[in-house]
């Protein structure tokens, strides 16, 4: 099921028709929250918007699950694997010499080697010139149809800071300007960005490892210390993951320090949600 809400309720007083509220943050910080509260206030003005958070596989800007391949490859996938090609492009979308399967709208469809295989094509698997090329290129197209007011989770920042620095260890002028670019890309949008932080990390993360599943402590210690700028420094464990998330930290601060669009950092320490609530409505209603 999708975790994309949308409402259709008359404009309020907040002139906001075609307004995009961004939520950052580090893992346990409370971004999801964040964006759900700016939705839940948008929704109480009558604000015509609609919520995307992370691992939606039907966001708009992000890739959840899905593979880019060259039709050449994909006819290969197909053939290797005996399945019926109409299965697979009555969900694939072509895009010049690209072709993008939702392999994870495919799951129940697909075969288990199948799958796997067009995961090995994941978007998040690209060489990074090429991930930036068509994450920047669906930004484009996000812009020239955007009809209402959107809330992004994460997909600004964390998602190139993530492929930027810990999957490539790529350097931080390079993804800060990619960053940038994105920022001009959806100028058009009145960009709101909305940095959530923690007075304490490692109690943020802590409490977050208490309250997620297990596999997603396994999962994400995993990625944060077996990607290039981990195993280059020789984190390990949840203790180099914490040295990971303050390092990217320090980059993510940098970052939202040198962007020119409308911002805001957020405290949600106190995880009270009628007080943050409140603290958020007054802020948004600067950005009438």
């Amino acid at each position: 099921m999708s975790r994309s809400v949308a409402l259709s309720t008359a404009k309020g007083d907040y002139d906001m028709q075609r307004r995009l509220y961004l939520i950052e943050g580090l893992p346990g910080f409370g971004k999801t929250t964040t964006a759900q509260l700016v939705y839940d206030i948008l929704q109480e003005k009558g604000i015509p918007s609609t919520l995307f958070l992370e691992g939606d596989v039907h966001h708009p800007v992000d890739f959840e699950s899905v593979a880019c391949l060259t039709e050449k490859e994909l006819n290969q996938l197909v053939n290797q694997h005996k399945c019926p090609k109409e299965l697979i492009l009555k969900q694939a979308i072509h895009k010049e010499e690209n072709v993008f399967v939702p392999y994870g709208k495919l799951r129940n469809e697909l075969s288990e080697t199948l799958y796997d295989s067009f995961a090995q094509y994941d978007v998040y698997e690209l060489p990074l010139e090429k991930h930036m090329q068509v994450i920047k290129a669906q930004w484009k197209e996000f812009v020239n149809k955007a009809n209402k007011t959107s809330i992004f989770e994460c997909c600004f920042i964390q998602n190139p800071v993530t492929i930027g620095m810990m999957k490539y260890d790529a350097p931080p002028t390079l993804i800060k300007q990619y960053i940038k670019e994105l920022a001009e890309i959806i100028e058009p949008l009145q960009p709101v960005l909305f940095y959530v932080e923690q007075v304490d990390l490692t109690y943020s993360f802590e409490k977050a490892m208490r309250e997620r599943p297990t596999e997603w402590l396994d999962g994400f210690v995993s990625y944060y210390t077996g990607q290039q700028y981990g195993r280059k420094r020789g984190y390990e464990g949840i203790e180099g993951t914490l040295q990971i998330l303050k390092e990217r930290q320090a980059l993510e601060s940098e970052i939202v320090k040198e962007l020119s669009l409308k911002k805001v950092k957020v405290n949600n320490s106190h995880y009270d949600k009628n007080t943050y609530k409140a603290l958020l409505s007054e802020m948004m209603k600067s950005y009438k």
